[in-house]
């Protein structure tokens, strides 16, 4: 469940990026206009984050995922009636405010179910419903905007989100209150959460998380390299059409191929870390190993304006972005690991607020780059992250508090 509600995400997400030029066109709007609609949604994706990782811990994994669902799926539906940038960057705000409660709950969900040398395969597989998402997103959207115009594309995918709920509503239980686990099964998951104390203040639940060394430097981890992921979820599309010159239905043809390469890299990250821990090798250890392996591909980037064909500049995208979700597979367990599993979407939150601040401010000088100059400086600069944020992450510590 939580594997396709990462799939609906992504699509929901991507409608935008895919249709981009057609939008563009239609609403009469620049490219510095569309990068302001995206600043938009990772505005609201960032502030949110802070505020969904509370309200998960709060409701809980099912009740919260169900709401955040509704409002992201409600939000995208509602994009298909934009009139102008400013109400296509509103409802895209929208979108941004429940979008990230997929990414609280789901750790939490994690956290509940399944103990560390399970946890980061289980992280990659709902994690490569993100990939999945990405990679499906461009031949159906092309689909069904030749079909059926981009206004109902929207409209279509969002309803996804909608059926989802039923069953996630109807199936979805912690462990301990799962009517079909047996008593043999509670033994293999990890032991129920302590409940909350109830005269703490909210301060009190986030002063321990914000006090956290790990805690900001995973958030900077986040913060300089999930860019790069949001350059070729909203960009990428539409530099195949503005520089390689590619069709919408020729986008809808070969762009799968990068977030194909993203699915494996997801599973790969989360397998792979695992597998370490089996070995021997401590829980963060293994997360690090794996996700610096991962960034020593990432300066292949700038090849990508360089590859003297559009089928050469998929290619080394595919690359890219194979390593950088081996690299978020490993990351997203890493944070499961260090923190509690009552904190643990609170935690989340704060941690992925980087994330959203960093691909807030990475649009608005991708959309500068492009407009003043041409997308080389930026692949340039999409290699250059990773490295720099290992400095950052081999200062995280082993221990965990409780």
């Amino acid at each position: 469940m939580l594997f396709l509600s990462t799939v609906i995400n992504y699509v929901d997400r991507q409608t935008l990026s895919v249709l981009a030029r057609t939008i563009q066109d239609d609403l009469g709007m620049s490219d510095l206009a569309y990068s302001k609609v995206v600043q938009a949604f990772l505005l609201a994706y960032a502030i949110s984050y802070l505020v969904s990782g509370r309200v998960t811990d709060w409701l809980g994994t099912r009740v919260s995922m169900t709401c955040f669902i509704v409002w992201w799926s409600a939000a995208n539906m509602l994009t298909g009636l934009s009139r102008s940038a400013f109400s296509l960057g509103a409802f895209r705000f929208l979108l941004g405010v429940g979008e990230p409660g997929n990414y609280t709950a789901a750790p939490k969900a994690l956290s509940e179910w399944f103990t560390a040398k399970e946890r980061g395969l289980a992280y990659g597989v709902y994690t490569a419903g993100a990939t999945i998402g990405a990679t499906i997103a461009p031949p159906l959207i092309a689909f069904l905007a030749t079909s059926y115009g981009w206004r109902s594309a929207f409209i279509l995918t969002g309803a996804l989100g909608l059926v989802w709920v039923v069953p996630w509503w109807w199936l979805y239980r912690r462990p301990e209150e799962h009517p079909r686990i047996t008593r043999e099964e509670l033994g293999v998951v990890p032991p129920p959460a302590g409940p909350e104390v109830a005269a703490q203040s909210e301060w009190g639940r986030w002063r321990p998380l914000l006090a956290r060394r790990e805690t900001w430097l995973i958030l900077l981890v986040r913060l300089l390299t999930d860019p790069v992921w949001y350059f070729y979820l909203f960009w990428f599309p539409k530099y195949l059409q503005d520089a390689r010159g590619l069709s919408l239905i020729e986008v809808g043809r070969v762009a799968w191929v990068v977030y194909f390469a993203a699915d494996i890299g997801s599973v790969l990250g989360g397998w792979a870390s695992g597998r370490l821990i089996r070995r021997g090798v401590p829980a963060v250890a293994s997360r690090r190993r794996v996700m610096t392996a991962a960034a020593c591909l990432l300066p292949l980037s700038p090849l990508v304006a360089y590859a003297p064909s559009a089928g050469t500049a998929i290619l080394v995208a595919a690359v890219a972005a194979f390593a950088h979700l081996t690299f978020q597979a490993a990351g997203g367990a890493l944070v499961v690991d260090l923190y509690p599993s009552r904190s643990v979407a609170t935690a989340f939150g704060i941690i992925a607020a980087g994330s959203g601040l960093g691909g807030m401010i990475s649009t608005n000088v991708v959309g500068r780059l492009v407009t003043a100059y041409s997308y080389t400086p930026v692949f340039v600069l999409m290699g250059l992250l990773h490295p720099l944020a290992l400095l950052l992450l081999w200062r995280v510590r082993e221990a965990r508090t409780t």
